[in-house]
């Protein structure tokens, strides 16, 4: 994959107004261990935010911690301008939140179509809304209704990937986190996946991309945070961190 040029800045990204997801001195531990350490970061509607880090920097803990999985020690989360640190996965995913987890952590036995449908757990009793899901993401990935009666366990990496995204879109979420997205991917699937990756930044609804693959990331992200033992170390737009002599020199490879 080649390098990627620093991204403009997306449709409906703005500097200004609305701020999806707001943490705010957040920190957090398992036991004794610190993992995350007074964190700061925003994701505005319209917008690709990416999260830089080698492994245990905590970006993984990050995006548990906005799910729910996790709750912080200190700080707040605020979803819509809202504190949403300790509410449960379920409440998170009602106000708008969906992960894909690292993984993908997909039903194997589970077709396709149900796969999908276990993502509108929280709209079963809306048959219209889960319907208008569906043609949501049947219109951004064609292939998956394709496919929609094979087993998930029959799809290549690639395809599971997409199954994982189209899952989250089910619930409708305003706020879309991905975690590692290109893990045991093969470049040009990579390159296929942050395509839909950026078109799924728009209107209301922005994304939140943690990615060991800087370039990748940067290729898509209109902004980006450097993690480093839990730490934000860096922060700014794609570009500015795409001209950063340590990102380039340890997190992209390029000699300085």
């Amino acid at each position: 994959m080649s390098a990627p040029e620093p991204r403009a800045p997306a449709a409906g990204a703005t500097t200004e107004g609305r701020m999806l997801l707001r943490t705010e001195g957040c920190s957090c531990a398992y036991g004794p261990v610190v993992a995350l350490h007074d964190v700061d970061i925003e994701v505005r509607p319209g917008e690709v935010v990416c999260v830089l880090g080698l492994n245990g920097a905590g970006k993984t803990t990050l995006l548990s911690t906005v799910a729910g999985l996790v709750t912080p020690v200190r700080g707040r989360v605020l979803i819509d301008g809202e504190d949403a640190a300790g509410l449960a996965p379920e409440a998170l995913v009602r106000r708008g939140v969906a992960l894909v987890p690292e993984g993908r952590q997909l039903f194997s036995t589970l077709s396709v179509g149900e796969n999908l449908l276990m993502g509108a757990f929280v709209n079963r009793r809306d048959p219209a809304r889960i319907e208008a899901s569906l043609d949501e993401v049947f219109t951004l990935v064609p292939a998956l209704k394709t496919m929609e009666g094979r087993a998930a366990s029959s799809l290549s990496g690639g395809e599971q990937q997409m199954l994982a995204i189209g899952r989250a879109l089910m619930s409708r979420p305003r706020l879309l986190m991905l975690d590692e997205p290109s893990l045991g991917l093969a470049p040009m699937v990579v390159q296929k996946v942050m395509e839909l990756v950026r078109t799924l930044a728009g209107g209301d609804r922005g994304v939140l991309l943690v990615e060991q693959l800087a370039r990748v990331a940067l290729s898509v992200a209109d902004r980006g945070y450097l993690l480093d033992a839990g730490r934000v170390t860096i922060a700014g737009t794609s570009a500015e961190l795409q001209a950063d002599d340590r990102v380039r020199e340890i997190y992209m490879g390029i000699k300085t």
